[in-house]
């Protein structure tokens, strides 16, 4: 069974910082693009950041750029959100997610990525 397992999220006051984890199982992803989305309620789910296979490229929202780093450690199946200088509005259900393409571009679109974690609680208190 492929799993995507978050971990890290919590409360943070604004201006601090979390890391997250996503943990592969089931099947490695080292050769796939992998992602992080978030989500509100009432809300469309976002992207956040994406990095291609090999770490050499990455992606962000313009939301988190600057704050926001996406790395990953393909020895142990696991990437890596760092988020810093927390904003309130950075407050969601956060999602790692794999996306199908091996290619070394990277995508950003929700439709391009087939397997998705369960999501981690992220607040951001002001």
């Amino acid at each position: 069974q492929v799993q995507l397992q978050e971990s890290g999220g919590g409360l943070a006051q604004a201006g601090g910082s979390l890391r997250l984890s996503c943990a592969a199982s089931g099947r490695t992803f080292n050769s796939n693009n992998m992602g992080w989305f978030r989500q509100t309620p009432g809300k469309d789910r976002e992207f956040v950041a994406a990095i291609n296979w090999n770490g050499g490229r990455t992606t962000y929202a313009d939301s988190v750029k600057g704050r926001f780093t996406i790395s990953r450690d393909n020895a142990k199946n696991t990437n890596y959100l760092q988020m810093n200088s927390l904003k309130p509005e950075d407050t969601a259900v956060y999602y790692c997610a794999a996306a199908r393409t091996t290619s070394t571009a990277v995508v950003t679109a929700l439709y391009e990525y087939d397997y998705w974690g369960q999501g981690t609680q992220v607040t951001v208190s002001s």
